[in-house]
């Protein structure tokens, strides 16, 4: 791709990563999404190879280079539709929040595992009945000396199973106005008594990747264990939350992508009444709408990824792309399996496994009906 956001050394990195991605990656997935988890070693050989968190400095382990590696990283598992492996949910959403706000003993203790594989993140956000409304969770971390105790559970948490660090989001003070103003951020490790991980939920989609319920039985962590400033979560999470909104955005813009690559091929090779599926005009009509509109997501979506990298606020332009990228990929969807006719609802055809998994973008990071109310609120409607 000629975009003005890569140089030479961006293609040269890329390069690589599909050499990792076919060596180490491809071959498995299918195993992978019977196993419904990806094996640890995969996460070890990504830190390896310098593939998991690259935008952290040196010190804590990373490679200190531009958030563009990201980028192609994410890009280049989404065009395989290596959804199980949320390698930018590790590096480019959860790290973060460790790297922005936690401090320097923090960081030495967390972020150097975290590039190397050894440390695999979750957030606990969502709650059985709480979704997209984060001021109104239940789960409560009470201070007792210098612990504080949790109380709580979390539903729909991804690499829930797997995670050795889980970020949970937490009331510290129940009872103060308004509700989020209580809220704060308290890293939990593994194997913490009171800290139980439930089952691998089953879904739709995404199914190597593993998705947990967590629940919180009096589990007492120390107090340095706090994110930043007690209090303090909600404003972390909205700062935070643009980054999260543009990984998912590029996640559904290049499986859109990939889903069209596959498609076009199939209907020029795949002839009817003696003549290429493809060249039907009402087919031919489809095909163009969906490139037009990938086309106008991409150009759309780099405008972002370059504002973002420049540090600018987002936070509106982001919220419309995550509302409008995800839903016009399952648009493509629908029609590319429509394209494919009969085998395009068989497992065999890798547009069936991008159907299914694409379904979920519109819901995480925010549901689309969540980012137009923020829209809205935003424009002063």
């Amino acid at each position: 791709m000629g975009r003005h956001l890569f140089k030479e050394e961006h293609v040269i990195f890329r390069d690589a990563f599909k050499k990792f991605i076919e060596k180490e990656i491809v071959s498995h997935m299918e195993q992978w999404e019977e196993d419904g988890i990806i094996p640890r070693d995969i996460w070890k050989k990504m830190g390896e190879n310098g593939f998991l968190c690259p935008w952290m400095e040196e010190k804590y382990g990373g490679s200190d280079v531009g958030f563009e590696y990201s980028v192609i990283i994410n890009e280049e598992l989404s065009y395989i539709g290596a959804n199980g492996l949320l390698a930018g949910l590790h590096s480019d959403i959860i790290v973060p929040y460790i790297h922005s706000f936690a401090n320097e003993e923090q960081k030495m203790q967390w972020l150097p595992g975290c590039a190397s594989g050894d440390i695999i993140t979750a957030i606990a956000m969502t709650e059985p009945n709480t979704g997209s409304d984060l001021a109104a969770i239940r789960t409560t971390a009470i201070r007792d000396g210098d612990q504080y105790i949790i109380n709580g559970q979390k539903t729909f948490i991804s690499i829930g199973i797997l995670c050795d660090l889980v970020i949970v989001v937490a009331k510290t003070d129940p009872n103060v106005q308004p509700p989020f103003k209580g809220i704060s951020l308290i890293c939990v490790k593994d194997n913490t008594p009171g800290f139980t991980k439930g089952q691998n939920l089953k879904k739709m989609g995404f199914h190597s990747q593993d998705t947990a319920e967590l629940v919180f039985e009096d589990c007492r962590v120390p107090v340095s264990n706090l994110l930043g400033q007690e209090g303090q979560g909600f404003y972390y999470l909205m700062q935070k939350l643009q980054g999260e909104r543009l990984v998912a955005s590029i996640m559904a813009q290049s499986m859109a992508e990939a889903m069209l690559d596959m498609t076009v091929n199939y209907c020029k090779e795949r002839t009817i009444f003696g003549k290429p599926v493809s060249s039907f005009q009402h087919n031919t009509f489809k095909i163009v709408e969906m490139a037009t509109e990938i086309e106008l997501g991409r150009t759309f979506l780099d405008s972002l990824i370059s504002d973002y990298i420049a540090g600018k606020d987002i936070v509106q332009r982001v919220s419309m792309a995550k509302a409008w990228i995800p839903e016009m990929a399952n648009r493509v969807a629908y029609q590319c399996v429509q394209l494919h006719g009969g085998y395009g609802y068989m497992e065999e055809y890798p547009i069936c496994r991008f159907a299914r998994d694409v379904r979920v973008i519109p819901i995480f990071a925010g549901t689309t009906e969540v980012m137009k109310v923020i829209i809205g609120r935003m424009m002063g409607l």
